[in-house]
């Protein structure tokens, strides 16, 4: 790890489980579906999303972030014994747009951004999903723009895609680096030939395989420390 801040002028955050908490699905989860726990429903539904998007890249689909978390949620629920008609599937999969914010994230973002910085949002949501988390975490003033996968029909990890960020934001690979909580979203930062920092808010290891992060962060706050230095 050699995270370099002079050699930085543009940060990209990935969005779910980085600004916005995904594992406050399980409250939607519990209101509709009357389970005891619903957390093990919520990370099914999650891993399964993740894992869908992967394949997604090898067999060409064209579906979106928002469509993918659908059929990733109809098999949560299955998988979990749970039936529930369309209606109310649609109603959980409707908290995307109103997940709860890390606490971290309005105050440590600004700091970046007065730092001098230009920060955008670089995530496998759509348009709307991504708009609708931006005006819920109340940054908008702080967010140059927003990158969709949606633009190139792609999914994390492609190397496409932080490298269609960086032509985006007018910034050269080596000048971006990629702030995420996923494993394989900062190695294909890292590969597409930014820095990449891990945001390991839970303390777990690192995954040995691939490339290292240049920076493990414990929260945002931390990161704003070292691009203020």
């Amino acid at each position: 790890m050699a995270f370099d801040h002079d050699r930085v002028t543009t940060v990209t955050f990935d969005s779910y489980s980085t600004l916005v908490d995904v594992d406050a699905t399980a409250a939607a989860l519990a209101d509709h579906a009357a389970v005891d726990d619903a957390a093990p429903v919520s990370r099914t539904w999650r891993e399964r999303s993740m894992q869908y998007t992967l394949v997604a890249n090898h067999l060409e689909s064209d579906e979106t972030f928002y469509e993918i978390n659908r059929d990733a949620l109809a098999y949560a629920l299955a998988a979990h014994g749970i039936d529930l008609p369309a209606a109310e599937r649609e109603d959980i999969l409707e908290v995307y747009h109103e997940l709860e914010v890390f606490d971290d994230v309005r105050e440590s973002v600004e700091r970046i951004h007065e730092a001098g910085y230009d920060t955008y949002i670089l995530s496998n949501g759509t348009p709307e999903m991504l708009e609708s988390m931006v005006d819920h975490a109340g940054i908008g003033d702080l967010i140059v723009d927003t990158i969709s996968a949606d633009e190139l029909e792609t999914f994390k990890p492609d190397v496409d895609l932080y490298r269609h960020a960086a032509g985006r934001t007018g910034t050269p690979l080596d000048e971006l680096v990629h702030v995420s909580a996923l494993w394989f979203d900062v190695q294909g930062a890292i590969h597409a030939g930014t820095q990449g920092v891990w945001l390991d808010r839970t303390e777990t290891p690192w995954d040995p395989f691939g490339d290292e992060p240049d920076l493990i962060a414990t929260g945002l706050a931390e990161l704003a420390d070292r691009l203020e230095r």
